[in-house]
């Protein structure tokens, strides 16, 4: 009897012996598969700002600017303007001495009325003839030769009097005038100096600069990717310079080239600048603030979790416990974040650092992290 007892006390040890060392290897095998899945870091896409502040440099040109030549040849007499005179169109800025293109005017208008004299004795002896043809005192042919000599008179007094509008012209052109309202930003002649018009092989002299700069225009080149929301007379432009800190001077985004050009692969952009004091100068280098809208299915996602395979740009992310690597579309590189313009979804948890080995199908778990700017 007891040895029996003791039989059944040893098979009680030995079974709860046992089943202890069962349960703690079906322990350590839940918790082997448990630490065999990896743990990853996964952040939710952040969706970019409704638009975003493209800075570009530009340069101020005046509205209007245009140098100012001589038209007719001879010697400065006479200048009224310097340099950052304003002056109204129409205004005297010159006076060119030519007193051979004076003489040449003279000469001509005595030739007109050498000819007129001409024609007009030409007319008296056709009417005369054709008045004595009705009393047959004279023949066709001395009539014929009446109207003929008229009529070549005619001619000659009607080149004489071009001739004549040509020196009258040239006269005319010896007073400079201003051809617009601007002020004068060069003065490139003295009294005295020769002027040359250009009419021969002498190179034109170039007498004043006038610009116009009640306006002023900013030509900006923005990258191509940029170029779809840029939209004339929509997109917000700001202007600020360095010699005014902290101030910005609103613009107008004008017109766009319409075209890339196929060198630098930017769109010519002009934003036009009220300057009505006059306060900003041309040819200043500024800074254009462009108020560019973001498409809505871009997102931002930190620089970490982009892999690189091959020709593709890929990320991973998890969906019920598992990883699905799917190919995305970069668009801009803002340092330690990148906007992702296709690919994502809002509510796909995205791996943050995920290793060079991650495949589609891998079972992980998710620690959440966070981006840059978000609450915590």
């Amino acid at each position: 009897m007891i040895s029996v007892l003791l039989a059944i006390v040893v098979l009680g040890v030995l079974t709860a012996g046992i089943r202890s060392r069962v349960k703690a290897a079906t322990a350590l095998r839940a918790v082997t598969a448990q630490m065999a899945i990896p743990a990853v870091s996964v952040v939710l896409p952040k969706r970019t700002a409704p638009s975003q502040e493209l800075i570009l440099p530009g340069n101020i040109q005046p509205f209007i600017s245009s140098p100012i030549y001589a038209r007719s040849d001879g010697y400065l007499k006479k200048w009224y303007f310097d340099i950052g005179a304003h002056v109204k169109a129409g205004q005297l800025l010159a006076v060119i001495q030519a007193p051979e293109v004076d003489e040449q005017l003279a000469q001509a208008r005595s030739t007109l009325a050498t000819a007129q004299a001409n024609l007009e004795l030409a007319q008296i002896t056709r009417d005369r003839y054709q008045g004595l043809l009705k009393k047959h005192a004279v023949s066709q042919q001395d009539v014929d030769n009446a109207v003929g000599t008229y009529a070549a008179n005619k001619a000659i007094v009607d080149a004489d009097l071009a001739n004549v509008r040509h020196y009258a012209a040239l006269v005319s052109f010896e007073n400079v005038y201003a051809p617009y309202d601007g002020v004068i930003t060069a003065r490139n002649t003295d009294i005295g100096d020769l002027i040359n018009s250009g009419s021969s092989t002498a190179p034109r002299t170039d007498m004043f600069h006038i610009a116009q700069t009640g306006v002023l225009r900013v030509y900006v080149n923005v990258p191509e990717e940029y170029s779809q929301g840029i939209k004339p007379g929509e997109t917000r432009a700001d202007v600020t310079l360095a010699e005014f800190p902290g101030k910005r001077f609103p613009g107008t985004l004008v017109r766009t080239a319409d075209a890339i050009n196929a060198t630098t692969r930017t769109l010519l952009v002009e934003v036009d600048l009220e300057n009505p004091a006059g306060t900003l100068f041309s040819g200043s280098y500024a800074e254009v603030h462009l108020q560019i809208p973001a498409q809505n299915s871009t997102f931002l996602l930190p620089v970490s979790a982009l892999i690189f395979r091959g020709q593709k740009l890929q990320v991973g992310v998890v969906k019920n416990g598992k990883v699905i690597v799917t190919d995305v579309s970069p668009g801009h590189d803002f340092g330690e974040q990148i906007e992702i313009v296709a690919g994502l979804q809002p509510d796909d948890e995205v791996i943050t650092n995920p290793p060079d080995s991650l495949v589609s199908g891998e079972e992980v778990k998710m620690v959440q992290a966070t981006l840059p700017g978000d609450k915590q």
